[in-house]
């Protein structure tokens, strides 16, 4: 049951009554009884109307809201396309907006996916440029390959056994790319 219908129902209102007393429409209270969170004048009006402070209409999204099985499926995604920097980042992507998972540990799955291909771009170019420079042989190359998809690949698991433990992500940025 939303707020505004335990509120409403506690001071003894009907939807038409609470519509007078607020300026707020009938069909907007509905809407906002089915699940919509009041924004804006509505929040403001009905606060006012029913004498409560704004903050008590809206829902809160707690970590308990988030579903955590597809947290863990996000994050595994990236997993079989670690050889494909942009994979990575494109398939948790897209299962993140799939399942309308935008929640702050998703979000900071995909960002560090962002951030770990940016910065494993870099580091490539810069070692084959020092490879060349010191005559370095072709096999280091691979060896580097091999090195930053095992970060990746620790990154992963790291953050996955995290999230089963403590339902958080252990490796993170101090902050959200997207």
């Amino acid at each position: 049951m939303s707020r505004l219908k335990t509120i409403r129902e506690q001071q003894h209102l009907t939807q038409q009554e609470l519509c007078e007393k607020s300026g707020v429409s009938v069909r907007t209270i509905q809407r906002i009884e089915s699940g919509t969170d009041p924004k804006g004048h509505s929040l403001k009006m009905l606060a006012t109307a029913l004498q409560i402070k704004e903050e008590e209409l809206v829902e809160k999204k707690d970590q308990s809201a988030i579903n955590l099985i597809w947290v863990k499926i996000i994050n595994f995604s990236s997993l079989p396309v670690t050889i494909f920097p942009p994979a990575n980042i494109l398939l948790p992507l897209i299962l993140m907006f799939l399942k309308k998972e935008f929640n702050s540990l998703t979000k900071q799955i995909v960002s560090l996916q962002i951030f770990w291909s940016i910065c494993a771009f870099i580091i490539f170019m810069l070692f084959i440029f020092i490879r060349k420079s010191f005559g370095w042989s072709n096999d280091l190359t691979l060896v580097m390959m091999i090195i930053l998809i095992l970060s990746n690949v620790v990154i992963i698991l790291v953050n996955a056994a995290e999230i089963d433990r403590n339902k958080r992500l252990r490796i993170k940025l101090g902050f959200s790319i997207i």
